[in-house]
């Protein structure tokens, strides 16, 4: 079989099953996990898996950078950020990520919601910028371009004196293995930051990011309160995680 049918086939699997095992793989087309493996680096490199100790899983669209993400699963992000709204109490401190499920929230919030934001994200405060009831406070450092958010000590610095009831957290993958991810690893630090200073963490999960991974882990599975996803129920991902004592939220 030529290198290009062997990733063919892993692609296919990858579709159908959700990951692919090297060694699983190897078996099924009688050549060497050596080839397999191969396969599987070349497959990253193109920007069409996510490699994970032992085979692959599949790359989130999410990782795109701000504006093409604008683009992407409009719907979901909508339907999970109307969920999401429902969790805040008026007059309660929330951290918004950056991102465009926390864009979705921002400009949804109802005009007579009191609130305080806080947000390491422009473009969300910029979105609250004419809402009549919410103090904004947006946490300076450098800007991080592909997100449009700022990253970077000084932002971690100023997170450290936020006290919130809520942080709503975007990630670009959610997995049963691999946990809660993204695409850059200072941007993972920064999420990790704000997330020890609220009282609840909630994941925003459309339905595109289930099932999905990315190469830096966010927080563990066990340190959110729950996953805010429009993604049905009956997702093998979503079983695996209430198996695992993970707390979904429908959308």
């Amino acid at each position: 079989m030529l290198p290009v049918q062997r990733k063919d086939f892993i692609l296919e699997r990858l579709r159908s099953s959700g990951q692919v095992m090297a060694k699983d793989v190897a078996a099924e087309l009688g050549v060497t996990e050596d080839s397999v493996r191969r396969d599987l680096r070349e497959l990253a490199a193109d920007g069409l898996v996510q490699r994970v100790y032992g085979g692959a899983l599949p790359v989130s669209p999410a990782l795109a950078d701000y504006a093409a993400r604008r683009t992407v699963a409009v719907d979901n992000k909508a339907r999970v950020a109307r969920r999401a709204i429902e969790l805040i109490e008026p007059g309660s401190t929330v951290i918004l990520d950056g991102g465009t499920t926390t864009l979705a929230i921002a400009q949804a919030l109802a005009p007579d919601l009191r609130v305080t934001v806080v947000t390491h994200s422009p473009t969300v405060a910029a979105a609250l910028v004419e809402h009549p009831t919410a103090e904004v406070y947006l946490l300076g450092g450098m800007l991080f371009k592909h997100s449009a958010v700022t990253c970077g000590a000084a932002a971690v610095e100023a997170a450290q004196a936020v006290n919130a009831d809520l942080f709503f957290l975007g990630v670009t993958g959610v997995h049963a293995e691999a946990g809660l991810t993204t695409g850059d690893a200072d941007e993972a630090a920064m999420k990790r930051a704000l997330s020890r200073r609220a009282a609840d963490t909630y994941v925003l999960g459309s339905a595109e990011k289930i099932g999905a991974a990315s190469p830096f882990t966010v927080v563990g599975l066990g340190d959110v309160a729950g996953i805010i996803t429009d993604a049905p129920l009956t997702d093998p991902t979503l079983n695996a995680l209430v198996d695992a004592g993970v707390s979904i939220v429908p959308a």
